[in-house]
């Protein structure tokens, strides 16, 4: 079974932080508490071991009968000493026990034993050591409030969540703030990337930052110029042909009216009227591209009506409808209404009848230009956009036209920060979506 896994790498890098994190929390919280019971152990067993080497310091300087009268005297406080000897039932500790060390480390010439005593209803074992003094004779040491080995005790499960969670929650927000200056970069280079992608002539990528994306902005920023240079190269030599190619073709129709065949000259204006249409949509294609213009408020509502009494003059049926009575966005009202007028245009050519709907949408607004015809199929319905494409019912220029009326619509409509998309209606028709972005700013500000 496959885990799920966070596809954006602002969500990857939080979660690797975040485990990581708390599995080296987890294990120094553990080392650190074993650790400190070690080093708590061994401070006890050194000073015990320090308090019974100066008692038997002190005892090899007394004569016998002084210490029988001041044995008792000697370590009330933690140790019982005694000059009888060693009972029997009791275990000998190896070296391995840490009192063991101590006690060498503070007596090292001097001979000793390790004891453990049964706990005859005590809490803890008793241990017991025996030392030689000087002169031979034994000194018994007890040691009754000392475990053996005391237990490592883990804090209590809910001072240790607590304190786990806590810091968890610390070095996560510090997680959040890193990863997020990191990962912030690649946020702005998606972005430039999509408003690239609409606006080709948008201000360069700001270029500050660590080394890896300052040089992935300059190359960002360089393919931009590129691109600019391409378009605005292909959009001076498409204007260029189409305006020269209009004083050959004034010239042609002039010598048309030379020609005494009646129908042979009608023939050769119809060719010429063609490409005359062809030259002038190739001029407003280019133009398309580079349109610029201060931006004016536009009221929408006033636009379509005016755009649909227009088409009721040329004898269309056009037909408004939305509630909306005010909506107002920025841009350029001559290209919007190009864009808006070609959409009508194209859907009166082949459906005949158009309804035109005005809605709010969460980003700004939405036109829906709607048509009665056959609609397109699913796999035609982005390449109509393309310059020049025309459908297979469309092949006819007298009917379908040059191909550029829906690719100059988005460019003029990209240009105002707004989009266009087609779908085939259920039960029949095709529709022409317009979105404008009122969350966008306006064009040339």
């Amino acid at each position: 079974m496959n885990l799920p896994w966070p596809r954006s790498l602002f969500a990857r890098l939080i979660l690797i932080w975040l485990v990581g994190i708390t599995l080296v929390l987890a294990v120094s919280l553990a080392l650190f508490l074993g650790e400190r019971e070690r080093i708590g152990r061994s401070a006890l067993f050194e000073g015990v071991a320090q308090e019974v080497a100066a008692a038997a310091d002190l005892l090899d300087r007394m004569s016998p009968p002084e210490r029988e009268r001041w044995i008792d005297e000697f370590g009330r406080r933690r140790l019982r000493l005694s000059l009888r000897p060693l009972r029997d039932g009791l275990h000998a500790l190896g070296a391995e026990h840490p009192l063991h060390a101590a006690l060498r480390s503070a007596m090292p010439a001097r001979p000793f034993a390790l004891f453990i005593h049964p706990h005859n209803g005590r809490p803890h074992p008793v241990l017991l050591i025996t030392l030689q003094l000087a002169d031979g004779a034994h000194v018994q040491v007890r040691l009754p409030d000392i475990a053996p080995m005391p237990p490592i005790r883990p804090p209590q499960p809910e001072r240790l969540f607590a304190a786990l969670a806590a810091l968890v929650a610390g070095v996560g927000l510090l997680t959040w703030i890193a990863v997020r200056l990191a990962t912030r970069p690649l946020s702005r280079m998606a972005a430039a990337a999509r408003a690239l992608g609409e606006d080709p002539g948008r201000a360069p990528m700001d270029t500050r930052g660590p080394t890896e994306v300052t040089q992935a902005a300059a190359a960002f920023n360089q393919m931009q110029q590129r691109i600019q240079e391409h378009v605005t190269e292909r959009t001076r030599i498409l204007a260029a042909i189409s305006h020269d190619l209009q004083t050959p073709i004034t010239r042609l129709r002039l010598r048309a009216e030379l020609v005494d065949d009646v129908t042979l000259r009608s023939r050769i204006q119809s060719d010429l009227d063609a490409m005359q249409g062809l030259v002038k949509e190739g001029l407003a294609y280019a133009r398309s591209l580079d349109e610029r213009a201060p931006p004016q408020p536009i009221e929408l509502v006033q636009l379509l009506q005016a755009l649909a009494e227009d088409a009721h003059d040329m004898g269309w049926t056009v037909r408004l409808h939305g509630a909306l009575s005010q909506a107002r966005v920025d841009g350029n009202p001559s290209a919007l209404r190009r864009a808006l007028w070609n959409l009508i245009e194209n859907g009166i050519k082949f459906g005949g009848e158009v309804d035109i709907e005005l809605a709010a949408i969460a980003s700004g607004f939405e036109i829906r230009i709607r048509d009665h015809g056959p609609g397109l199929p699913e796999a035609e319905l982005e390449k109509v956009f393309n310059p020049f494409y025309r459908t297979e019912a469309s092949r006819n220029r007298e009917t379908g036209g040059t191909g550029l009326g829906l690719a100059i619509a988005r460019n003029l409509l990209r240009g105002q920060h707004g989009e266009v998309s087609l779908r085939s209606l259920p039960e029949g028709g095709l529709e022409a979506r317009v979105t404008l972005d009122t969350r966008q700013p306006a064009p040339g500000r």
